[in-house]
């Protein structure tokens, strides 16, 4: 991933800007006294980040650039996060390009380092303090919740707040994904020229941020892009882009968690798709709408087809800046803007995707609930299966969760389990981003992985599968 991250996925930061510039105000000789006096800096926090004052930015007495620290555990606890290899990142021998993209890059900040020696820093863990604080802030958050009123509205209608967000924000808003083939190679090999016939589906396509960067790139004749979004103004401006060409791309108004007849996107059958991209869409879901979105994926989905899959993991500094009245529930929060945003682990996302995760389903079956997909009414024998058992409470809870998932991978008509897709790669991008003029730094978290519908036998002993692609690397067979 490079250095200078998308817009979009910082948005919610305006006040830690990623240009960063390339000295520090310390490698400036001092003003003469009859020297024009400088601009009054930019305030190094702004009112709405200045509880994280104390665990964001960076003492003074480390930005030079051959400062020691006299104590090493200060060096560690300030600027010197757990490293997961003694790989030196500014050696020239190891700024290669990686053969793994989810490798995420190989500077390591060690004891001693100039922490402003680059903007960001690679496999960065958090300090204890800073876990010990953001632990703190998430209980403040659960403690000040938005109000069932406005958890209802915001929920009720997601795609409102997104229509007014890209009303009040132009196309240009967002910076083009321009490191997409770098993360995931199966796009190069699907552009290239000669490349296979192939079809490509965005969700959450947005302004065409995602979507544009790859028709720029794109050499193939016969590739097809489907951008989708549920926002009516989303659509609108990718349609309106000069780059829009109806031969290569083609945008509608869909929503991923729709049901029914509405559970495909526009122009698309089932089983139609090659590579399905998801990309700081999920989180933008309800918990219990996660089932539904994967099940809709999994239908329009070829056998052999791949998920492409990045998004916000938990604890990233969008996360903990959250205040009071921005908590809708565990990791799930409301922007000031009405958008939601969830942030994920890795388990979780392994449990979702491979089948296991109950989501919001469970949650619904609890109460009792008949609404939605999959529902059941088998949660009283189920209570009961669980009253005889003398566990602990921890364990309980699972048993019962294993139980109600037994019983909700199944339709009421029985058959059709839950969808499990495999796991070809997973990543946790752990990164402290580094601003040289405000002396912040900024610990970033994200989760990216493939997904893979498995292949499936035709009866005749032969597999059916996509368009031969290999969609773990992208290389043809």
């Amino acid at each position: 991933m490079n250095a200078d991250l998308p817009t979009d996925e910082t948005a919610n930061m305006p006040s830690l800007p990623t240009s960063l510039p390339t000295s520090t105000a310390m490698d400036q000789p001092p003003t003469p006294p009859s020297a024009t006096p400088a601009k009054t800096p930019k305030a190094q926090l702004s009112k709405g980040m200045s509880h994280l004052h104390g665990f964001v930015t960076i003492a003074e007495t480390l930005s030079a650039t051959n400062s020691t620290v006299q104590s090493t555990e200060t060096a560690s606890a300030v600027l010197s996060p757990l490293r997961t290899s003694s790989s030196r990142s500014h050696d020239p021998s190891n700024n290669l390009k990686r053969s793994d993209p989810f490798q995420f890059g190989s500077r390591y900040l060690e004891e001693g380092d100039n922490i402003f020696e680059f903007n960001a820093w690679d496999h960065v863990e958090v300090d204890s303090a800073y876990a010990s604080f953001s632990e703190e802030q998430f209980e403040k958050q659960r403690q000040s919740p938005v109000s069932d009123w406005d958890k209802k509205r915001f929920n009720e209608k997601p795609e409102k707040w997104w229509d007014l967000f890209y009303a009040q924000n132009t196309a240009n808003f967002f910076k083009n994904r321009k490191w997409l083939q770098q993360e995931f190679p199966v796009l190069a090999e699907v552009t290239r020229e000669g490349g296979p016939e192939t079809v490509l589906l965005e969700v959450g396509a947005g302004a065409g941020n995602t979507a544009f960067p790859i028709l720029k790139l794109n050499k193939n004749e016969r590739l097809k892009i489907h951008a989708c979004d549920f926002s009516k103004k989303a659509v609108g401006l990718i349609r309106e882009n000069e780059a829009y060409d109806e031969r290569y791309i083609r945008a509608d108004v869909w929503d991923v968690a729709a049901t029914g007849p509405e559970s495909l996107p526009p122009g698309l059958q089932e089983e139609s798709v090659d590579i399905v991209m998801m990309i700081f869409i999920f989180s933008a879901l309800a918990p219990e709408q996660w089932e539904q979105a994967v099940r809709n994926i999994w239908k329009v989905l070829k056998p052999g087809g791949t998920m492409l899959f990045r998004d916000y993991g938990k604890g990233d500094l969008a996360q903990v800046r959250f205040k009071k009245g921005r908590y809708m529930g565990e990791n799930f929060y409301v922007r000031g803007d009405g958008t939601r945003v969830y942030f994920f682990e890795r388990e979780e996302l392994e449990r979702i995707w491979g089948g296991k995760e109950l989501g919001g389903l469970d949650q619904r079956a609890v109460k009792g609930s008949d609404d939605g997909a999959n529902s059941t009414d088998n949660t009283t024998e189920i209570t009961d299966k669980v009253k005889d058992l003398k566990l602990s409470s921890t364990d309980l809870i699972q048993q019962t969760k294993e139980a109600i998932a037994d019983e909700c991978s199944r339709d009421p008509d029985g058959g059709f389990e839950r969808p499990a897709f495999e796991i070809v790669d997973f990543g946790v991008d752990r990164r402290m981003l580094v601003n040289r003029q405000r002396k912040l730094k900024m610990y970033r978290c994200w989760m990216q992985a493939i997904f893979r519908k498995p292949l499936q036998d035709d009866g005749n002993n032969e597999v059916a599968g996509t368009n031969g692609v290999n969609h773990a690397n992208g290389e043809a067979p």
